[in-house]
């Protein structure tokens, strides 16, 4: 395994991909439509922040390539939880599958749904996604397995 690990700045609008602690490569990104701050809720156009790990790889995505992170993960949780955002079965639904390395649920009051994927870099136009120019996206999905840490940084 190659041990890389991916580190988001959303304020520098950039993503490094990282073995240990080398600095292999840099990428210009695009973020939610509403880009300042962690993501809260659905629909709000947020990336989130945080730490996070790829759980997909999908080669069929409507923007080139996607990885997929397990967002909500379980701080994500705690704060809905607390915030009278989910019930502690939707809580005890993500925890489990965070700690299982399973793709938690998609569809909470949280959002999800987080991918790093194509389609572009020009102004933030996701929902909450990355977006990289699509050859910079196949560049990444070649590089990077399941399992990849995710760092998200505001």
């Amino acid at each position: 395994m190659s041990k890389l690990r991916i580190e988001i700045r959303k304020s520098e609008k950039k993503l490094g991909l990282f073995k240990g602690e080398d600095l292999l490569r840099t990428f210009d990104l695009a973020l939610g439509f509403a880009a300042v701050g962690p993501k809260e809720i659905e629909g709000d156009g947020k990336t989130p922040e945080g730490a996070y790990v790829v759980l997909v790889k999908n080669p069929k995505s409507s923007f080139h390539l996607s990885l997929g992170i397990n967002y909500p993960n379980s701080s994500d949780a705690r704060r809905g939880l607390n915030e009278g955002l989910i019930t502690s079965e939707v809580f005890e639904a993500i925890v489990e599958a965070v700690d299982a390395g399973k793709l938690p649920p998609q569809k909470t009051p949280l959002g999800g749904e987080i991918y790093i994927h194509g389609g572009g870099v020009d102004g933030d136009w996701t929902r909450g996604c990355v977006g990289l120019d699509d050859s910079e996206m196949t560049e990444l999905y070649e590089a990077v397995e399941v399992g990849t840490p995710v760092l998200i940084l505001p």
